[in-house]
């Protein structure tokens, strides 16, 4: 999938894959957030075709590094996560998705991934 996506609704400025800065993997490191608490509730990565599917369908796609594969946040646990806003870090290497989360976002049942405090 190379640029097919230009011209999305309700996106304010569309960021080609090539443009975006990617680990040495090939991916982009996604930080998940809930739109309205901005509780971080998880850390994931896309390749291009998580992204523009994210763009496409306003659901969180990512790439599963472990199954080496896509996977469509609650398409197995019904826990979908509907995009509010995508923003890019200033290097570009990093996605921001603010979410609507619905039930769970972590594979334990918990609202979030980051429960285990430290400190």
């Amino acid at each position: 999938m190379s640029e097919k996506v230009t011209i999305i609704p309700g996106l304010k400025k569309y960021i080609p894959w090539k443009d975006l800065k990617k680990n040495s993997d090939g991916h982009v490191t996604v930080v998940v957030q809930d739109h309205k608490t901005l509780q971080v509730l998880m850390v994931a990565y896309m390749n291009e075709e998580a992204y523009e599917m994210t763009l496409k369908t306003k659901r969180m796609t990512y790439f599963s590094r472990s199954r080496n594969e896509l996977w469509i946040k609650g398409d197995t646990s019904g826990h979908y996560q509907y995009v509010k806003e995508l923003i890019a870090d200033c290097d570009k290497d990093t996605l921001l998705a603010k979410v609507e989360q619905v039930g769970a976002a972590c594979h334990t049942g918990s609202y979030s991934c980051f429960f285990n405090e430290i400190m």
